[in-house]
């Protein structure tokens, strides 16, 4: 009976979780341990487990060294028939298992089967506690300790455990420090193959992977799903601690930082610690004095490009940040997110001349000073006065010929930073400040006064 079942194709046991068919009751068993992660069968040396008896003679073999299988073009051994055909497949160069969707030719039929499932969609493979599926066991095997949070794979030397055996093997490169794969453009070395494909590609500008929404180009899978996300609005990953939720894992890594207070990139120069590790790379152009940034308009330098885009702005009056309540607009959303906040508070501080609420009674001192005049910061050197400190600071400068403001290209210095800026247009010869008269071009706002005089002089003469 049990011949005429497998010969007729007839298969009367269904999985009850996936609904997959077999035609006998032991391999629904074998099965069912696909869905409930049981693992019978034991290495006695190691103590790893496994689902089938065969594979737990397999594993026996990496203890042993056995490789029985050996291949009759160049005498390779292995330790598994599967290994032996795959390898054959190198000297035939046979690819038996086609693609009909893509072209793409496979030499075993498992490999071919788990392609077929990226064009199907097909994902056989639940989770019982959260209901993400998956398209193969391994990868569902994978996912069950976010769940139990079980780190069977631990280090000898620091005790640090780990979910998976890759992640201990990239982390044993951390004592080993061995990176036996290296780029022959820039000799960087990678503990991992897979690392140095990926940063080949910053040489090469190859960009496999692209968005069938957007046709956005990435160099990496990872890149691709987490801009899928953007497109599709999944925020998969939540913080136990506020419930916000985020698009990618780094994300949320970096967002727990603001919990924990956690910063683990340290400066070796000054020993200053930062949350991110691009925060650091900025910080060490402190120490060395690198600005890689430009500015093409006036060659000014800069340490990020973040600085240069915002100095760009000065040159174009660009300002994109404007507020929702007051139409005002600034030139760094910081400035805006400072500005809104004035809004948020209560202004209930009046000032008793001309009746302008004030939220902050620091605020409000500071503007009744411009009604009675009053100068509490008076320079010792000469005795004059200002409204404001920092005015004060700047005068300062007269006395002591302070002189922070230098200019890279042929070294002047000045005190102000204003000064400077006007002095930068004699070397790039723009001339901003044009006449509504005669159209003539000024470098600065004073000559184009200065000019304007020799127009109100032609009226009174005529």
């Amino acid at each position: 009976m049990q011949i005429m079942k497998t010969y007729v194709g007839e298969k009367p046991y269904s999985c009850e979780v996936c609904g997959k068919t077999f035609s006998t009751k032991a391999h629904l068993k074998v099965h069912m341990r696909t869905h409930t992660g049981e693992k019978p069968y034991s290495c006695e040396i190691c103590g790893k487990a496994f689902a089938l008896k065969a594979h737990v003679k397999l594993h026996m073999r990496t203890h042993t060294g056995e490789k029985p299988y050996i291949c009759k073009e160049c005498s390779s051994a292995f330790s598994s028939s599967t290994q032996l055909k795959i390898h054959r497949a190198a000297h035939t160069g046979e690819t038996p298992y086609s693609c009909k969707v893509c072209g793409a030719s496979f030499v075993h039929k498992y490999t071919f089967r788990r392609h077929m499932q990226k064009h199907t969609g097909e994902k056989p493979y639940s989770c019982g506690m959260c209901s993400l599926a998956f398209s193969n066991s391994t990868q569902l095997k994978r996912h069950m300790p976010s769940h139990t949070g079980e780190k069977a794979f631990s280090c000898r030397v620091c005790d640090s455990a780990f979910l998976r055996s890759n992640q201990l093997k990239r982390h044993m490169a951390t004592h080993t420090g061995y990176k036996p794969y290296s780029c022959e453009v820039c000799g960087i070395a990678f503990a991992e193959n897979s690392n140095l494909t990926k940063h080949i590609r910053t040489h090469t500008g190859e960009k496999p992977f692209s968005c069938k929404v957007c046709l956005l180009a990435f160099s990496s899978n990872g890149g691709l799903k987490a801009h899928i996300r953007t497109h599709t609005g999944e925020k998969p990953y939540s913080c136990g601690t506020c419930e916000s939720s985020f698009a990618n894992v780094r994300n949320l890594k970096r967002h727990l930082r603001a919990h924990s207070g956690e910063k683990p990139f340290t400066c070796e120069v000054c020993s200053r610690s930062f949350a991110e590790s691009s925060y650091l790379k900025r910080h060490m152009h402190t120490h060395t004095g690198h600005k890689p940034f430009s500015c093409v308009v006036c060659g000014w330098a800069f340490i990020s490009n973040e600085n240069l885009k915002t100095h760009i702005q000065t040159h174009t009056g660009e300002k994109p940040y404007s507020c929702d309540e007051c139409h005002l607009s600034f030139s760094r959303n910081y400035y805006l997110k400072r500005h809104k906040r004035a809004h948020m508070r209560k202004k209930d501080l009046f000032c008793h001349v001309c009746d302008l609420a004030f939220s902050i009674k620091r605020d409000l001192s500071k503007h009744l000073k411009t009604h009675v005049g009053v100068k509490l910061f008076t320079c010792e050197e000469c005795g004059s006065t200002f409204l404001h400190k920092p005015n004060l600071k700047r005068h300062m400068r007269i006395h002591t010929g302070e002189k922070p403001y230098s200019c890279e290209i042929c070294g002047a210095a000045f005190g102000q930073q204003h000064n400077l800026k006007m002095h930068m247009l004699t070397h790039t010869d723009e001339k901003p400040y044009s006449c509504k008269v005669c159209s003539s071009k000024f470098s600065c706002s004073a000559y184009l006064k200065r000019h304007m005089q020799t127009h109100t002089l032609e009226k009174t003469v005529r």
